[in-house]
């Protein structure tokens, strides 16, 4: 029988007994909710239909003081909506089988980027499949997937703009935000954030250059640094892009009134797929700074004069787009509950250093 058939055929079976709307409505748009919420996805049409359904309420005879009839219609929505709610799950449990992401239910792929330079800091090219040593938590990995070139990049440009970088400070952090724009691919999608009391957007990710360099001309020296907290905030603001995410921090490091500890905020960033190439202005070189770049596979960058900005910001650029990409499926399967797992990636070529993040969470 064919699904009109089948919709046709229970349209037309009689209900001996109606259904009050409101003893129907809430648990249709409990049972509803229940189906959507755990995914954490936009609703698809066909759930957003039975919501619309499941809001009209059949006729309620004590709240009319009549006797009235249920139309046959309105007696047979439930069953309709039965059905459509089968189809639906039906066709939610299908997706849900499908293999996720190294950040989703059920770890089936891990992706990792790679920068290898050689002792010069020079980027070393030409590897393959065969040079590249995975382990996770020292169990080796089989790659799986391989891929080496210029990968699309999104980035996001975080400028402290505190009292604490008024003057000089802040003139040279617009001068390095500047410089990494003009080492970005024309293709290259940017957006920038201004870092104050808050993290906000002053320009949306999109290839403009023009309006990424109006926005960080325009910053001016504003609120105190939870830098901390501001960090999350960019990480937010940069994960749902595609391609290759990063995010270039430029600070003189100091953090005041932050909610979020060092350790949470590595925490935070050990969950995400976003380098980070935080950019010390200034004298200071904040522990905090290295070990974010560690964590995520970035670089630390210590500028105290204009004379260092052009070939850092360059170095940056280029590590951000030649890199190599290594897939494995983890030979031990995920774990219940959020479970930290160590990567070690070696390369069997001799005087090469190797970044890229080093780990994630199994979950």
């Amino acid at each position: 029988m064919s699904f009109v058939a089948l919709l046709k055929f229970l349209i037309a079976l009689p209900i001996p007994r109606p259904i009050s709307g409101k003893r129907f409505a809430p648990k249709m748009m409990m049972t509803m909710a229940r189906m959507t919420s755990n995914s954490g996805s936009p609703r698809r049409p066909m759930v957003m239909l039975l919501m619309l359904l499941a809001r009209q309420e059949l006729p309620d005879r004590k709240r009319s003081g009549v006797n009235c009839t249920t139309s046959s219609s309105s007696r047979r929505m439930p069953y309709l909506v039965g059905f459509l709610m089968v189809a639906v799950t039906l066709t939610s449990a299908r997706a849900g089988s499908r293999p996720a992401g190294q950040f989703a239910s059920g770890v089936s792929l891990v992706e990792v980027y790679a920068n290898v330079v050689d002792s010069k800091g020079q980027p070393v090219t030409g590897l393959t499949v065969d040079d590249f040593r995975v382990s996770e938590d020292g169990e080796p990995q089989r790659i799986t997937t391989f891929a080496a070139g210029e990968f699309p990049l999104s980035v996001a440009i975080g400028i402290d703009r505190s009292f604490s970088m008024a003057g000089q400070r802040l003139a040279l952090a617009k001068a390095a935000a500047r410089t990494f724009l003009d080492a970005l691919r024309p293709a290259d999608q940017v957006m920038v954030l201004a870092v104050g009391s808050e993290a906000g957007i002053v320009a949306p990710l999109s290839p403009d250059r023009a309006a990424a360099r109006a926005a960080i001309d325009a910053l001016e020296p504003w609120g105190t640094t939870p830098l901390h907290d501001a960090t999350v905030a960019a990480l937010d603001a940069i994960q749902p892009a595609k391609g290759r995410r990063a995010l270039v921090l430029i600070s003189d490091g100091s953090d005041r009134y932050s909610r979020t500890t060092a350790t949470g905020l590595l925490d935070e960033v050990r969950r995400r797929d976003v380098l980070i190439y935080p950019i010390a202005i200034g004298s200071a070189r904040p522990a905090i700074f290295a070990e974010l770049s560690t964590a995520t596979g970035g670089r630390t960058l210590f500028v105290k004069d204009p004379r260092e900005l052009q070939s850092g910001m360059a170095t940056i650029a280029r590590d951000l787009r030649l890199q190599y990409l290594l897939g494995y499926t983890p030979s031990r399967p995920p774990s219940a509950e959020p479970e930290w797992r160590a990567i070690q990636l070696q390369v069997a070529r001799p005087n090469v250093r190797v970044r890229a993040r080093d780990g994630y969470y199994s979950r």
